[in-house]
């Protein structure tokens, strides 16, 4: 339960909860591989090195790139967001405490993901 809700309590007419900016997804989630339904405690990806492209001449040979071929592994771990409410509390407030803590466990997740 947190400790510093009774700052909440009735004291305005301010009923609008403004949250701090938090990011609600990961901002590289598109930037990554996914692995989807994962059994076991990790997962490999295979990785492929940079290459640098080269200039040829009239009838000469291509030059290859030589990629690197490596494995990278990630251990998967769980991720909790829990924030208690008290009902009693509920009553001295105008805003939805429940609505903004379930807000705040999404961004927080979603910061871990």
């Amino acid at each position: 339960m947190a400790s510093t809700i009774d700052v909440a309590f009735i004291k305005q007419f301010e009923s609008e909860v403004h949250m701090a900016y938090q990011r609600m997804g990961s901002k590289l989630r598109n930037t990554v591989r996914m692995a989807n339904n994962v059994t076991g405690s990790t997962v490999r990806f295979q990785k492929i090195g940079t290459g640098v492209a080269s200039t040829k001449s009239r009838n000469g040979n291509v030059t290859p790139m030589e990629l690197v071929h490596t494995q990278v592994e990630a251990t998967m771990e769980d991720f909790y967001a829990a924030e208690y409410i008290d009902k009693l509390d509920e009553l001295k407030i105008n805003i939805n405490e429940r609505q903004a803590v379930a807000m705040s466990a999404a961004a927080a997740l979603g910061r871990k993901t």
